[in-house]
């Protein structure tokens, strides 16, 4: 019989359901939160552990259908293929807080499938995918001991702290943080914010902390009711008299390998503490420890054992003696150098260098158009901002396939893009796209934080008018008993063996983006305060190493950027520029040679050129086919036909006016001809623009002749007329003479 419970999160219904959908997986739950958002998660695992690893193999996926939205996916394709950025990052948000609290040893194969079967545009349902996963796995089989669970924080207009907001409300608040956990602890942390502080950070943290409680506490009682009792599991545990054997003859070599400063010495040091080592080393009264050494698992357990001492080393060293394999002081940040402007052709390019990870980006100016299209469930603008993460093998000083970019890739992009995108100038101020790419040169830790402070160098170098300088700094945690050692800008061996990654990025005046994962069952607010206070003191030294090698944006754009003209027209002249079939568009951008035209729907118009001239004069077309006609205004206009009574003249596109043959000179003038000719171009003011919308030119009033409104062009009112003597005609009690009247008015032809 399906169960379920419900309960209120963040002033809306959450309805936890199970024993209806996916029956056969090992455990299921369906969430539905809201109105409109439903999310099924099913969780699966093998019946066997799989041999010869030394891994926990988990795959989480976050399915987003399309059909969840209402929508129908665009392009030729109609079936979802490869997921999007969104639902990679959303798989990663299940898999990060859920991963550590899987038993010590567990290696069967464990998949969880969270489906979006519904979902209201505007309300990111990634949340409650951690929530749904959290809740099949306390209701499952699978040996899952603590029950995870995750909400949004934003913040309204006020300040206050908002659970599981709108898009547009944590757009609006400047906050955008997710938080999972326990009932006990803090799991993971991702987002980001426009320059929050510390102590607001933490306050949403804390915030959060207890709406989780609230929903781990009803999957909890959901799962007493109509959970599944938890399998048994066989754990494979290393022989104690060869782990004995092992630390008392390999102990002086692992800490002497552990203090190697430089990282591939160090590897090659424990790469010679090998199983053909220890069997050399086995003497006559060791013979039950050779056979063990010698069996089909040696290596497997060999390596365990030495792993297990490393980490034992290291928060001996760390925690005990203060002092950290290269040296450091645990406070202390790795020698950085970093130069801009590395390489020519781009519009802008940094190097940023600290300790044994360097990371180059580049930077990428282009137009409104350039923008990715998101096409997914959620209600997405376009992104004029982008950055790439790329991680090329020979970074670690390895060989392997080049591959696209994976889960890890795609995340470290995102957190990089995260932490700069508030500082840019806003679209109307600054309508370029932008595109970073940050290649990882050497890494040897923290590298995607090294690619924040590459991206400042590149955007500042490119001339892109950010606020300030970024920098981020990854912070590690070690742990030893009931003492622990915060570690600031971790290399690799310590994010390895160590309890946390901590990555915070931001400015000296708050952070923008923040991430933290961790190896433990939990880590609680009081040590993440103590490790933001020491991220913010290491992050205004790296941004004072940034403001030496430039010290803001440049004043003009690199050479070989595009530019950007930018003008305003009445959207409901949007199709005069365009034309049918955008004839008029491109006539535009082949006659004056400008790279693109874009057009939104407000009017805007955007055009892209290399060339200033040839931006100038498509801006002066555009401004012509979209500009009213105004009577007083002068204009060059081409004389485009002769009637009797007068020539048209075409004074802006698609637009033009008669100039009546009496207005073509300040004299008499007998047939147009004499005058103008189809094609030449002249000189005409606006006089009058009559109530069907014709329009009365003069050429006459800007010659120095007499205007239509009887004044002297240029000359002030007409003189008087000196007295004329009477004529026979006009004598008292002469016969009156008729007058022969012109034609006047105007005809068409």
């Amino acid at each position: 019989m399906p169960e379920s419970v419900s309960l209120t999160v963040g002033g809306r219904t959450m309805v936890i359901e199970t024993g209806e959908l996916a029956k056969q997986a090992n455990g299921s739950a369906l969430v539905r939160y809201g109105d409109q958002n439903v999310v099924l998660c099913a969780v699966t695992a093998s019946e066997k552990p799989r041999e010869g690893i030394d891994f926990f193999p988990l795959t989480c996926d976050f399915e987003e259908k399309m059909y969840a939205a209402g929508k129908i996916p665009g392009g030729y394709i109609k079936r979802e293929g490869r997921p999007p950025e969104h639902a990679v990052l959303s798989s990663r948000q299940i898999d990060r807080p859920i991963r550590p609290l899987f038993p010590d040893g567990f290696r069967n194969d464990v998949q969880i499938v969270a489906t979006v079967f519904s979902v209201d545009p505007e309300l990111d349902a990634d949340v409650l995918g951690v929530c749904a996963a959290g809740a099949a796995l306390a209701l499952s089989d699978i040996p899952f001991d603590r029950t995870v669970a995750a909400v949004r924080v934003g913040r309204d207009e006020s300040g206050q702290y908002i659970c599981n907001p709108t898009l547009p409300q944590y757009e609006t608040g400047g906050m955008d943080i997710v938080i999972a956990g326990t009932a006990d602890a803090v799991m993971m942390v991702e987002g980001g914010g426009d320059e929050i502080d510390e102590e607001d950070f933490l306050g949403a943290v804390e915030f959060a902390h207890g709406e989780i409680r609230k929903i781990v506490a009803a999957i909890d009682g959901l799962a007493k009711k109509a959970g599944k009792r938890k399998r048994e599991f066989p754990v494979t545990a290393v022989d104690p008299d060869l782990e004995r054997w092992l630390r008392k003859n390999f102990g002086k070599d692992v800490a002497k390998a552990m203090r190697i400063v430089d990282k591939h010495k160090r590897e090659a040091a424990f790469g010679e503490l090998n199983v053909d080592e220890a069997l050399a080393r086995c003497g006559k009264k060791d013979d039950a420890v050779k056979a063990l050494l010698e069996s089909p698992s040696s290596a497997k357990e060999f390596y365990k054992v030495i792993k297990a001492m490393e980490e034992d080393e290291l928060r001996t060293m760390v925690v005990d003696e203060k002092i950290r394999p290269d040296g450091r002081k645990p406070d202390e940040v790795r020698p950085i150098w970093c130069k801009v402007h590395y390489v020519p052709r781009v519009h802008g390019s940094g190097i940023f260098t600290r300790g044994q990870t360097q990371v180059f980006t580049a930077a990428t100016l282009g137009s409104t158009s350039d923008a990715q299209r998101l096409d997914g469930i959620v209600a997405l603008e376009d992104k004029r901002y982008m950055h790439f993460y790329n991680f090329p093998p020979y970074s670690v000083g390895e060989t392997r396939p080049m591959r696209g970019p994976g889960r890890r890739e795609i995340g470290h992009g995102h957190l990089a893009e995260r932490a700069l995108e508030p500082l840019l100038p806003p679209k109307d101020e600054f309508p370029y796209t932008l595109r970073l790419i940050s290649e990882v040169l050497e890494s040897n830790g923290s590298s995607s934080m090294a690619s924040v402070c590459g991206s400042t160098l590149a955007l500042m170098d490119a001339g892109v008018p950010i606020r300030d300088h970024v920098a981020g700094v990854a912070m590690g945690l070690i742990l030893k008993g009931d003492k622990y050692a915060i570690l600031t800008d971790i290399q690799g061996i310590e994010d390895a063996l160590g309890e946390m990654d901590f990555k915070v990025a931001g400015t000296k005046k708050g952070i923008t983006a923040i991430q933290m994962d961790i190896k433990v069952q939990g880590v609680t607010v009081a040590i993440m305060r103590e490790a933001m206070q020491q991220a913010r003191k290491s992050r205004h030294a790296i941004i004072d190493k940034l403001v030496e090698t430039i010290a803001g944006p440049r004043a003009e754009l690199s050479p070989y950027a595009p530019r950007m003209i930018v003008i305003k027209i009445d959207p409901a002249k949007i199709k005069d520029v365009i034309g049918p079939g955008g004839k008029v568009i491109n006539k535009i951008i082949a006659d004056t040679g400008v790279e693109k035209i874009d057009i939104e729907d407000d009017g805007s118009v955007f055009i892209t050129s290399l060339n200033g001239a040839a931006g100038d004069k498509a801006k002066q077309i555009v401004e012509n086919l979209t500009k009213e006609v105004v009577v007083g205004e002068t204009y060059r206009g081409t004389v485009t036909r002769i009637i009797t009574i007068g020539a048209f003249v075409q004074i802006l596109p698609g637009k033009e006016g008669l100039v009546h043959i009496s207005q073509l000179a300040p004299t008499r003038v007998e047939k147009v001809e004499d005058v103008v000719k189809v094609g030449d171009e002249i000189m005409v003011k606006v006089v009058e623009i009559d109530s069907q919308g014709r329009v009365n030119l003069s050429r006459k009033a800007l010659l120095g002749g007499v205007s239509a409104n009887g004044d002297y062009a240029g000359r002030g009112p007409r003189p008087p007329r000196e007295p004329r003597e009477p004529s026979a005609a006009s004598a008292p009690g002469a016969p009156p003479t008729r007058r022969r009247r012109r034609p006047h008015g105007r005809h068409d032809e």
